[in-house]
């Protein structure tokens, strides 16, 4: 696939048990001439509004805001598939107190400090283990979201082919805003912190996305109304979707066949896209 203006690009924030009050967010735009254009955003309100968007037949780049897999070290524990969509398929036939139970045996077993095991992507993204099942919930999040991305028959690089004119890849928005905020806090669900602390932090991202002051190099191009409702939805629902879109950007630019993706990443936990291998990090 090239980098040609005309590829739709995707940029998800996901609920693992979506409705009216907590929707999927999906941001739709392009590229053209590096800079990222938002299109719209399109609000899912069901695990089958989404999977039903995922069908459809059309062509995009996605970064998709839960994550593809597991710790290898937690699978190898469990006995699970070591293939990655029979993992998955495993994963899928399991409720999510079957989940918990397993996933809080397997910590409760491990000392203090070492309760969780990790996959190779968690540290240079600054993400949560996939396995975690609270604060946040993403070990739900992959239960819900990855096998319908396999049902779909998408693309996922590096982990089970599909249609390639449907890409999905994992992205992580959060890893994106730490580049420019820091530690300052842009997002909450709870109305009681929703402050105007929170609100400015908002701002202070747009602006630097505008400006392209990442290392993904490119820039945001938002309407005035467009950058009224990012400012406005103090969930962050809506920028983390425009972070996902802005990932799906560099990716598209980095091309096929791993859209940025490190060719050591394990095949079976998957990476999140724009994060380095850790041989490739500058040196302190």
């Amino acid at each position: 696939m090239s980098s040609s203006s005309a590829v739709t690009l995707v940029g998800c924030d996901f609920s693992s048990r979506p409705d009216r009050r907590k929707p999927i967010v999906m941001a739709i735009g392009s590229v053209d001439r590096g800079r990222v254009l938002l299109e719209k955003l399109e609000r899912l309100e069901s695990l089958e509004a989404f999977a039903h968007w995922l069908q459809q037949p059309r062509s995009w780049i996605g970064a998709f805001d839960f994550p593809f897999g597991l710790p290898r070290e937690l699978v190898l524990q469990l006995g699970w598939p070591t293939q990655w969509a029979e993992l998955i398929r495993h994963y899928a036939s399991l409720s999510r107190a079957e989940i918990r139970d397993t996933f809080a045996a397997f910590c409760d077993a491990r000392p203090a400090g070492g309760k969780f095991a990790h996959r190779a992507t968690d540290r240079p993204a600054g993400a949560s283990p996939s396995m975690k099942w609270v604060n946040p919930p993403v070990a739900y999040m992959l239960h819900a979201g990855v096998p319908r991305l396999l049902d779909a028959g998408v693309h996922l690089p590096g982990l089970h082919s599909g249609d390639a004119s449907r890409v999905a890849l994992e992205a992580y928005p959060g890893f994106l805003a730490r580049e420019v905020l820091g530690a300052r806090s842009y997002k909450s669900d709870d109305r009681a912190r929703q402050t105007p602390e929170r609100l400015i932090a908002r701002k202070d991202l747009i602006t630097a996305l505008e400006h392209g002051q990442t290392r993904l190099a490119l820039r945001l191009k938002l309407s005035h109304a467009q950058r009224d409702t990012l400012v406005a939805d103090a969930s962050g629902d809506s920028m983390d979707a425009v972070l996902c879109l802005m990932q799906a950007a560099w990716a598209q630019q980095q091309g096929t066949p791993l859209f940025g993706l490190p060719p050591q990443m394990d095949p079976l936990e998957g990476w999140i896209v724009t994060a380095a291998w850790p041989d490739a990090a500058p040196q302190e």
